[in-house]
């Protein structure tokens, strides 16, 4: 296994835009589509390229052994990535730069590490003639960072017949490692959180900057946002986050009754981990008047709401309540939560592929705090988990990499994760 392609595929995919606005404005996917059609392509790979509209490609290819009796299983990643302002950013965000190690870049860890991964064990296997007995789907889709809706989800309404026989799907966001009580625990995604992305929006009478107003659409917005900061969301510990806890109590002895206190041996990766244990909202733009001496008539803040499995309803009444009459809450994205099952051969494949490259390992579901294209494939009845295994030095801060200013992942994680991708195959 060449795990040098890894990088290399890697430093390809980033160097190719896929920014992702959220709207149609980006340069989309097509040449990242057509780059992983290609790679797969030269090794006799037949792949299919999907646009949902013209630039919006989506990669399927069907691989393994069709005929076998065993049901299908899709290895998915998505080819889009979240925009980067470039003078925030020590190297240039899509340079692909490899400082001290480290592959510096947009979507070095969301995700086209996994793209790179699966790709260089895919291109190798089918090469030696090493072909999984079962059927496998490939999938690298779009517009995951806009909620799918022209990726996964149309492929999951249009073009269902490439997951026909599929049962499980494995793809972001889990499998690396974190540090606790000095131990390597490795947290496989076995659930995520739903999706509630809001508008909200307060109105009142436009007037002169210079009087009293105490209808003021700003003033009510500011304190709605504010109190959604401030909301003391229940604690609700699901199967997911349960044995994750009982997992770190293990490795540290803690007897700490408070799950917040027992999840605090993550260090900073509570901020992901931690999310798993309650509902979250965070304001994230804001848009107001035209002037400075005028009182604008409306005023408008987006919120990224992310619920619990079971909570959709409740959920979106509590964010009214908390937002008091004088604001308007606007559901603009919504997706379900998921929360699956942390057993089956699937996960003792994921366990025993860790095990053979890090006989220390030690592994644990979690419940993650973001979505991914999980959610589209569970229309089709798909089991889905986030494996993209990484052995990353206990100093780094990774969930922060992950949407943040110099993304970037160690090489020798990316060889890591294709050794366990390749040993993983073996298992299934």
């Amino acid at each position: 296994m060449d795990t040098a392609e890894t990088v290399q595929i890697c430093r390809d995919l980033i160097a190719i835009d896929t920014t992702n606005y959220g709207d149609s404005s980006g340069p989309g996917e097509r040449k990242a589509a057509e780059y992983v059609a290609g790679a797969l392509e030269e090794v006799g790979i037949n792949a299919v390229i999907l646009e949902s509209e013209p630039g919006r490609a989506s990669v399927v290819a069907r691989w393994g052994n069709q005929n076998s009796s065993k049901p299908g299983l899709v290895l998915h990643g998505h080819l889009d990535v979240v925009p980067a302002d470039a003078s925030e950013w020590s190297v240039p965000p899509f340079a692909a730069e490899i400082v001290d190690g480290y592959l510096y870049g947009r979507g070095a860890v969301d995700m086209k590490d996994f793209d790179a991964m699966l790709l260089t064990v895919v291109r190798a296997r089918q090469c030696a003639g090493r072909i999984p007995d079962r059927p496998i789907t490939l999938a690298f889709t779009a517009d995951e960072e806009a909620g799918g809706a022209k990726g996964a989800h149309w492929l999951a309404e249009h073009h269902r017949e490439y997951f026909d026989g599929c049962t499980e799907a494995i793809g972001e966001v889990g499998g690396f490692s974190t540090h606790v009580g000095g131990k390597r625990l490795y947290v496989i995604e076995s659930g995520e959180k739903g999706i509630a992305w809001m508008r909200l929006t307060a109105t009142g009478p436009a007037g002169h900057g210079s009087m009293r107003h105490d209808d003021n659409a700003l003033n009510h917005l500011a304190h709605a946002v504010v109190a959604l900061s401030e909301h003391p969301w229940p604690e609700r510990i699901g199967p997911s986050m349960e044995s994750l806890i009982g997992k770190v109590r293990e490795l540290t002895g803690s007897t700490a009754t408070d799950a917040r206190e027992v999840l605090q041996e993550f260090g900073p990766a509570v901020r992901m981990i931690g999310a798993g244990i309650r509902n979250t909202t965070n304001a994230t733009m804001l848009e107001a008047g035209y002037k400075h001496n005028v009182v604008p008539a409306s005023a408008h803040a987006y919120v990224d709401g992310r619920y619990l499995p079971g909570e959709e309803d409740t959920f979106h009444d509590a964010v009214r309540d908390v937002v008091g009459p004088r604001v308007a809450v606007e559901p603009l994205v919504t997706d379900t939560a998921l929360e699956f099952p942390f057993e089956g051969d699937l996960v003792d494949a994921m366990t025993l592929a860790l095990h053979s490259q890090d006989p220390e390992a030690h592994v644990a579901p979690f419940l993650m705090s973001g979505g991914t294209d999980a959610k589209a494939w569970n229309k089709l009845g798909i089991t889905s988990y986030g494996f993209t295994p990484l052995r990353l030095p206990a100093d780094l801060d990774f969930t922060a990499l992950f949407h943040g200013v110099d993304e970037r992942v160690p090489l020798d994680a990316l060889e890591f994760g294709t050794r366990v991708m390749d040993r993983l195959l073996d298992q299934l």
